[in-house]
């Protein structure tokens, strides 16, 4: 089966997720500050060597009964940096519904999914296809089926069902994260699936930028060279105790960026929000192509 959203090797190792990975380094970091060799904690645990070792690389999750363990090994008596930890330890093991699409997308993506359920605000900058998360089924099919040329038929439609029910978050009841989209002039002419397609699709654009949560804006060719040459990106906030994260998408796979080392895509986000339209006029861009396309 073809993978939608990257190469998945056959025999490759336990994909290690974001979540694994953050916990696994904190509590390597805290055996490190207690100058504690792995097998003094495999003792403790009465668990191998390899096994601590693979704990702290994510590549097998901890039990939330060890973690308690280990805070109390390591002296960590702070209610609110235990609760922190105990949280990850508990979304380790969560499952959601995106886990049902794992053996449809490549690993790391089902991350991004993730990420997009947990943050509290995301920041996107798009400079070829509009943002998955807004895209109506038509404009995402033919995305698809132009990324993934040797792709089935149900491989496609599978990668456009996961990408409506990403949708969905913009819909809850609560917890609606703020979204801010900054989409260059360049995608919103380019006409994926057509004219027909195109013209939907922006009107869904026009709908959703009118919604108070989220902020979108044009950034038109007028303004020439602009903060980001180097393409698209994501900037995902997310609530304690994740730190902020940003996402950017090579052919190979993805690139996870952690806090502090966001702060410059953070900046350029900014820089390049601060010479877009303003909401109200981006609408009106948008309105004046669906005339121009009608």
């Amino acid at each position: 089966m073809q993978k939608i959203g990257g190469a998945m090797p056959v025999g490759r190792p336990k994909r290690v997720t974001l979540r694994g990975r953050w916990l696994g380094q904190r509590l390597r970091e805290l055996r490190d500050e207690n100058g504690m060799k792995v097998e003094e904690v495999g003792e403790y645990l009465q668990r191998s060597s390899g096994t601590i070792s693979r704990f702290e690389s994510g590549i097998y999750p901890i039990r939330r009964a060890e973690v308690v363990a280990l805070l109390d090994l390591y002296g960590v008596n702070d209610a609110r940096q235990r609760a922190g930890l105990l949280k990850i330890a508990d979304d380790v093991w969560q499952t959601g519904w995106w886990d049902g699409y794992s053996g449809d997308v490549a690993g790391w993506f089902v991350d991004f999914v993730w990420l997009e359920e947990l943050a509290v605000e995301q920041r996107l900058f798009e400079n070829t296809v509009v943002p998955g998360i807004v895209q109506i089924d038509q404009y995402a099919r033919a995305v698809m089926t132009a990324a993934e040329p040797q792709a089935t038929h149900e491989d496609i439609e599978r990668g456009v069902e996961l990408r409506m029910k990403r949708r969905a978050l913009l819909d809850r009841d609560d917890h609606i994260p703020d979204l801010s989209i900054v989409l260059d002039e360049a995608v919103l002419r380019r006409p994926v699936g057509g004219p027909k397609v195109l013209v939907a699709q922006l009107t869904h654009l026009s709908e959703l930028a009118q919604r108070p949560s989220i902020d979108l804006r044009v950034l038109p060719y007028s303004v020439g060279a602009h903060a980001s040459p180097s393409g698209g990106f994501s900037l995902f906030r997310m609530a304690e105790p994740y730190p902020e994260v940003a996402y950017v998408e090579t052919p190979k796979g993805a690139i996870y960026i952690e806090a502090p080392d966001t702060e410059p895509i953070v900046e350029m986000y900014d820089r390049l929000q601060g010479v877009c339209l303003d909401p109200e006029d981006s609408i009106g861009f948008m309105s004046a192509l669906i005339e121009e396309l009608a």
